[in-house]
Parts: structure tokens; C-alpha cells; sequence
């Protein structure tokens, strides 16, 4: 039974607009128990306290929650100092249904203005693809004010396919956010710093910088902050992948999901909001920054240096360079459509597709045409005189 301080937290935390479900979860109490609280005009009454050992002790704990110290081996170690002799179950019994007035633990559902912010963020699932059980992994990017949501999905959640997936949402949208919050995978963070800043994946930051948004991401552990994005992830396994359960291919896929955004996801009436999808956006539209002129590179790349016989390793095979570039390191640049740019100084020098270690080197002749000519011609002899070798023997 919950006592009368427990309901009045309860509306209290109601009120601040946090969430039944995680009100529920700090008190250990069933949702619908949350709102029975609230349809009951009085309180219950509160049960006849019993003594505890604690009790001379509440105000020194008290004191300690108020200056933000919850870590209950920290306060026993207090109360222990001044004689306390219970249990640290009957401390923690006491300091957990009060971890909801901190207000980091809060869930407080925010509104974002129009254009204002973006949320990204990745799930899986598995289904046919071509007659296999495929793990999809699917990039879920929405627009906090209007919660129109963009979804793609690939066979990785690696950097370039998270940079794929974002770019490919924004020209969906048709525009830029002011911010785009992530979570913290390495595509996008690389480290949350003690002094609050974040390091961002320096490749992340250029995409950022070339569309003209600012990077902001999640609090480590607190998968809250990202919530409304949480809940597309949810809403795609729900809904999309219920109905549609076998593709052809990837590219049938992805056209299965953007004629389901148009038609299901875009024209729903929002639970929160009230209102249908398409209609919020149209509002939202003209706050979003125009796309650049010029679409972001995703391409992976990194450097390599032409081994003495004009070949480069990459990816288990190996690909021919011009032999003029012997000994020089290249930048190599895979693209998702598997093919492999090798450049210098910005220049393209060379273009393959890549290929399995079993179907053998990649060779374009022209490459080393030049090493051909340099090796020494082999003296060629008639054969009379091999023929009058064998007879003097």
C-alpha cells in the first residue's frame, strides 16, 4: 500500500510531466496503479509507522540527498559514523522511492520548435531477403517538431551507411535542421570528456559542417534523452515489418519502406500531438536550411602505399596502380556500391570494382605497361647452334 508521501510524489512527478510508465518503475508499482492514484480525490491513509532503526538518522540523509549525494555505501558510511546499527537494506528501502526527485532520473516530454532538431538512431531486426533470413540494420532519423520520420535500411550500421542514412533523410525532408542528435556510436562520437564537451568523429563533424547542422549527442546511459526517436525504431518493427515479411532484394526493401512512409507513416494522426504527420510538417518545412550544392562524399576511405610490383591491398585482394606511382602512398575511397577510387592529391588516378581474393588481382594493362618495357629482352638463339653443340659432345 502507498503511503500518503508516496501518492503526493506521485502527482507531483505527474504534473512535471514525466511518464506513468517510468513513475511506476521508481516506486515499483504497476502503471495502472499510477492511475488509480490520480482518479482517488484523498490519499489512503497512511499506515500506523512502525519504529526503525533508521529513523534518527533520516534528517542526516535527507540532508545528504538534497546536496545530490545518492550513493547509499556513501550515506552508510555516515550514519554508521554516528552509531546507526540497521541494515543497508532498510537504507536503501528508504532512499530508492526518492531517486525520483532527482532530476536527472526525470522523464520530462519536451517539444521542440519547428526545425529546431533532428534525432537519429539505428535498430535491427531480421526478415526474408531473397528467400534468407537476413539481420536488416535500419537508420530512423526524425524531426523532433512535426515527428516525420525517415528510415533506410542496409546490411550494416557502420560510418559511411550512418552517413548515408542521414543524408538520405534530410533530402527526403528536403531541408536541415539547426541540430541533429545522436547516440553515441563511433560513427558519430568518439568520447563524452569530464568537462561535459564532446568529441565527435572528426568525419561526423565535416558532414555537420558541409550540411550546416550542429552535432549534439545523448547522454551516456540516458537513452531518454532520444526518446521520441526511441519509439520510431518501435514503431517500424510494429508496424512496417509485420506487414511486409519478405523482400526481393535490398533495393526492393527500401522502396517497400519509402511508399509505406508516404502513404501510412506520413498520414497518421500523432497520439501526442493530435494531429496528422504531413499537415505538422508542412509547417515545419520552411524552417529547415537548405541542402548544400554539393552531396556529402560517404564513401570509407583511408590511405595505402603502392607495394614495388604497382599493386595496393585492399580488403583481402589487390588492385593495380599506375606504375609511375611505385612507393607513394594513395588515399583509397569505397564507396557502398562496392567500388574502389584510388587517389592523389585529390585526383582520381585509378577506378576498380572490388572483388573476392578468388576471382583473382584486379589488372588494368595500361598500368604497367611502362615495368613491361623495362625488363631486358631475352637473347634469342637459332637453333643450329644447339644442334652443333650436341654433336662435338
Amino acid at each position: 500500500m502507498l503511503a500518503q508521501e508516496d501518492v503526493l510524489m506521485i502527482k507531483a512527478q505527474v504534473r512535471r510531466g514525466v511518464y506513468h510508465k517510468d513513475i511506476a518503475a521508481e516506486f515499483g508499482i504497476h502503471p495502472k496503479t499510477v492511475s488509480r492514484v490520480l482518479k482517488r480525490a484523498d490519499p489512503p491513509m497512511p499506515p500506523t509507522p512502525r519504529p526503525s532503526k533508521l529513523d534518527p538518522f533520516k534528517t542526516t540523509i535527507d540532508t545528504l540527498l538534497a546536496q545530490n549525494i545518492w550513493n547509499t555505501v556513501v550515506i552508510l558510511r555516515e550514519i554508521y559514523a554516528l552509531g546507526y546499527t540497521g541494515s543497508a537494506s532498510l537504507l536503501r528501502a528508504y532512499v530508492t522511492p526518492k531517486r525520483a526527485q532527482r532530476p536527472s532520473q526525470a522523464t520530462v516530454r519536451f517539444e521542440t520548435e519547428p526545425g529546431q532538431q533532428l534525432q537519429s538512431d539505428w535498430g535491427t531486426i531480421q526478415t526474408d531477403i531473397a528467400g534468407a533470413k537476413t539481420t536488416v540494420h535500419f537508420i530512423v532519423n526524425q524531426l523532433g517538431y512535426s515527428r516525420r520520420f525517415h528510415a533506410w535500411c542496409a546490411p550494416s550500421e557502420d560510418a559511411e551507411h550512418t552517413y548515408e542514412g542521414l543524408i538520405r533523410s534530410l533530402e527526403y525532408f528536403g531541408g536541415v535542421p539547426q541540430e541533429v542528435l545522436v547516440d553515441n556510436q563511433k560513427a558519430a562520437v568518439l568520447a563524452h570528456r569530464r568537462d561535459g564537451r564532446v568529441t565527435f568523429n572528426p568525419r561526423f563533424a565535416d558532414l555537420a559542417e558541409v550540411y550546416g547542422f550542429v552535432p549534439r549527442a545523448c547522454r551516456p546511459y540516458r537513452p531518454q534523452t532520444k526518446g521520441k526517436d526511441e519509439r520510431m525504431v518501435g514503431y517500424l518493427k510494429q508496424h512496417f515489418f509485420v506487414r511486409y515479411q519478405t523482400f526481393t532484394s535490398w533495393e526492393h526493401l527500401n522502396q517497400q519502406l519509402t511508399d509505406w512512409l508516404r502513404d501510412e507513416a506520413d498520414q497518421r494522426i500523432h497520439g501526442t500531438l493530435h494531429e496528422q504527420v504531413a499537415e505538422r510538417f508542412a509547417r515545419e518545412a520552411p524552417t529547415l536550411h537548405p541542402l548544400p550544392a554539393t552531396r556529402y562524399d560517404t564513401a570509407y576511405h583511408e590511405t595505402r602505399k603502392v607495394s614495388f610490383d604497382g599493386y595496393i591491398n585492399v580488403r583481402g585482394n589487390r588492385y593495380s596502380v599506375p606504375a609511375e606511382l611505385i612507393g607513394t602512398v594513395v588515399t583509397v575511397w569505397i564507396g557502398l556500391d562496392e567500388t574502389l577510387r584510388i587517389l592523389i592529391d585529390a585526383g582520381v588516378v585509378a577506378t576498380h570494382q572490388l572483388q573476392p581474393a578468388s576471382a583473382g588481382w584486379a589488372t588494368i594493362p595500361d598500368h604497367h605497361r611502362v615495368l613491361w618495357k623495362k625488363i631486358p629482352q631475352v637473347e634469342q638463339r637459332p637453333l643450329q647452334i644447339y644442334e652443333e653443340v650436341a654433336q662435338w659432345s
